[in-house]
């Protein structure tokens, strides 16, 4: 498997250096341009008082390079030819790859050449690069006693006006023969017309009477063409037609079909044409077998990066349907896994978080709380944090087990969001050091990639926890908001995912988020827990201050504890709240406890909304005060939809606050509609009547309240622990038994 899968990424890598190869033909320039402007000066200069001479004419190239260049060159330098012309189809097609290797073709010969304009160079856009490496598509030139005419039958150029133009070319000529080259035949179909070839002649049938009669009358010698098999010549109305496609296409070996090239030998008296086979000793059956390794041959030598990139796409393909249809898939887990000489050692755990305090959050508080939750158990923990401006330290452990990175860069107001240098190198020996078990990350970016690179690194298993619901912060991102939002969001946390040994959630509705999007990866669905007892205790002293400081009296307090950010869904909340007001019976005080980017903005609406005397914006509490805060409070009031739990939930819980939150990830797992609170859709009249229930009915809220308190116990932070160590445990015996 392991040796099928780094196949499969060679493949993958083998067509990005294709694509980019293809790219690098595209956008740099080629060494060669305007070729028939030196070839027709040359072929002049050569034919310059001259009236016998020869030239040879080839066709279709373009599926067998190796007959024209291995047989047919050297004949031909052996031939005393003064110049060689294709009569169409050179190329395989008009890519620019192809047109670059017959160019290095061409190059092998010792005389001068030009190209007639055929299907092949016109086709994916190679009219643009014949007229750029060769010149105009149709063109004429007097050299000895003839004159030389050239013409487009492949539709790119109007035929009305090379009729005119040849009409005039024609009239003006004075002399003795006239020779005109044009890659389609114009004749009508031979009877001998080869399977698969009957619409390779000019598709026009009326066009090709036309042009026949234009011979007729201007007297043309001969008319030669390609884009056939054979070889082929007719007297029609005093006009030679000759077809060749001998230097090219699959031969048969039949009267006609057969490898050659033309001579042709022009004199004052006419111009007589004989075709020249090529290795006439071999067999027939030879002939048809070099045929057809020839027409292979050329495949690979003019369209060779075509060919791989078509062969690696397909091993690709196969090998994922391979995966889908023919290996054994079993999704459940291996049962056989014998976590066991793992669960009682004390473990390793190297840790990497882009959040961590000063700065609290709810990712702060999860992986300060597991961290200790660890500890306690016996583990050791090397925690990687990004260095805050009030930290007093920079790039040092603070305190044992953490190592801050320092800051590249510095986003928001109060410096909340440090850039760390993941790039410095003593980090990585700072954990080659401490040598983990088990690396778990926090983010499936920055601090976190750096954490899973060096785990994959080390061979060592990685666990990412999934805190984040990324796409309801696209309003932070420097992208279009939809395509972060439904595109790279989605695709981020799935690649992340994907490429660690397990990922922890804290609710079943973020498992399912995860397997809709293709995560594959095991799940641990383990809430993160909360030090319940701590919210038991009454510190009865600090609560008669905060009463005092907040001018708390009869009103029932409502707690809400919230990063202040337009994520959290505030507007809606105070929104809501404005119909409270209007129709509650009992008076009310808000407390939003938290900071953040859109504090001055809120301030400015709570005063629109007339709520001043009924929201207090507390600001950032410290964490060690948080417990206290709660206890201020009668019921917790949330409008978030982009947790993934909600931790405070359970933290206000604890502290036997009844919750009343908008339904959604995160928070339907954790809330009992009804029972230890009101879970309602996003809409705040259902919201705001919740809100209402609980404060003018004192009974619900105590038996809510009991409940709330009753739930939030089977959530303690030791038992949160104890699942991920086995976890990592199971991890631990997964790898070893690969």
């Amino acid at each position: 498997m392991n040796r099928l899968r780094t196949f499969y990424y060679v493949n993958l890598l083998l067509i990005a250096a294709l694509i980019t190869h293809q790219g690098y033909l595209h956008l740099s320039e080629a060494d060669f341009s305007d070729l028939h402007t030196e070839q027709v000066e040359n072929i002049t200069a050569n034919l310059a008082g001259q009236s016998e001479y020869k030239f040879a004419v080839v066709g279709n190239i373009k599926n067998s390079v190796q007959v024209f260049q291995d047989e047919m060159i050297p004949q031909l330098h052996s031939g005393d030819f003064a110049f060689l012309v294709s009569a169409g189809n050179a190329v395989s097609s008009g890519d620019e790859e192809n047109y670059r290797a017959i160019y290095e073709v061409f190059e092998h010969l010792k005389m001068p050449y030009l190209l007639t304009f055929g299907e092949q160079e016109g086709s994916d856009f190679g009219d643009f690069r014949f007229y750029q490496y060769f010149g105009p598509h149709f063109f004429s030139f007097v050299a000895g006693n003839s004159h030389f005419l050239f013409l487009d039958g492949t539709g790119k150029t109007s035929l009305s006006w090379q009729m005119s133009w040849l009409e005039r070319e024609l009239n003006a000529s004075t002399a003795r023969h006239k020779l005109v080259f044009i890659g389609l035949p114009v004749h009508e179909p031979l009877a001998d017309t080869p399977l698969f070839e009957e619409k390779n002649y000019f598709a026009d049938a009326q066009a090709r009477q036309r042009l026949r009669e234009l011979f007729t009358r201007q007297g043309v010698d001969v008319v030669f063409s390609a884009n056939l098999t054979l070889f082929a010549r007719q007297a029609i109305n005093g006009v030679d037609y000759v077809t060749t496609g001998g230097a090219g296409g699959l031969i048969v070996d039949s009267e006609n079909s057969f490898h050659h090239y033309l001579e042709v030998t022009v004199t004052d008296k006419g111009v007589m044409i004989e075709p020249q086979r090529v290795d006439p000793a071999a067999e027939g059956w030879l002939k048809t077998l070099e045929s057809i390794w020839s027409t292979i041959y050329s495949f690979f030598y003019v369209s060779f990066l075509r060919f791989l990139l078509i062969v690696s796409l397909l091993v690709v393909v196969a090998m994922k349907l391979h995966r889908l249809l023919i290996e054994d898939k079993d999704y459940y887990r291996d049962f056989d896994i014998d976590p066991a000489p793992f669960m009682n050692r004390s473990l390793k755990v190297g840790m990497f978080t882009n959040n961590y305090f000063p700065f609290v959050s709810g990712v702060s508080v999860s992986v300060e709380r597991l961290r200790r939750g660890l500890q306690h158990l016996g583990d050791k923990v090397l925690t990687f944090v990004p260095h805050y401006p009030q930290s007093e330290t920079n790039g040092s452990e603070d305190e044992p087990g953490i190592v801050r990175l320092p800051r590249l860069y510095t986003f928001g107001n109060h410096g909340n969001f440090p850039l760390a240098n993941i790039f410095l190198p003593r980090f990585g020996r700072r954990l080659k050091e401490f040598k983990p078990d088990v690396i778990h990350v926090h983010h499936p970016f920055w601090i976190g990639s750096l954490g899973l690179w060096l785990g994959r690194r080390r061979r060592i298993p990685v666990v990412y926890t999934y805190h984040t619901r990324l796409e309801h912060y696209a309003h932070y991102v420097p992208l279009p908001g939809l395509i972060f939002r439904n595109l790279i969001s989605h695709y981020l946390v799935k690649r992340f995912a994907n490429k660690c040994n397990g990922v922890v959630v804290p609710t079943y509705s973020a498992e399912e988020y995860l397997r809709i999007i293709g995560v594959k990866t095991p799940i641990l669905v383990c809430p993160t827990g909360i030090e319940f007892q701590r919210f038991q205790q009454l510190d009865n002293q600090r609560l008669a201050e905060l009463k005092e400081k907040y001018q708390l009296q009869d009103e029932q307090v409502l707690i809400s504890v919230s990063r202040l950010g337009s994520e959290k869904n505030i507007d809606f909340m105070l929104e809501a709240l404005v119909r409270v007001k209007a129709k509650s019976l009992r008076p009310f005080k808000l407390l939003l406890i938290g900071d953040g980017p859109e504090r001055e903005r809120l301030k400015r609406k709570i005063r629109q909304l007339d709520l001043h005397n009924e929201v207090v914006l507390v600001g950032p509490v410290p964490p060690e005060e948080i417990a206290v805060y709660y206890q201020l409070g009668d019921i917790f009031v949330f409008a978030s939809k982009s947790e993934t739990q909600g931790m405070v939930i359970l933290e206000a819980m604890s502290a036997g606050l009844p919750v009343v939150a908008v339904r959604s990830s995160g928070i339907d797992d954790v809330i009992k509609h009804q029972v230890n609170g009101y879970k309602t859709p996003c809409r705040r009249r259902e919201w705001s009547t919740a809100v209402r229930e609980l404060l003018e009915d004192d009974g619900l809220r105590a038996r809510m309240s009991g409940e709330a308190r009753s739930f939030a116990a089977d959530y303690d932070v030791a038992e949160f622990a104890r699942e991920i160590h086995e976890f990592y445990a199971y991890l631990l015996a997964e790898a070893a038994q690969d």
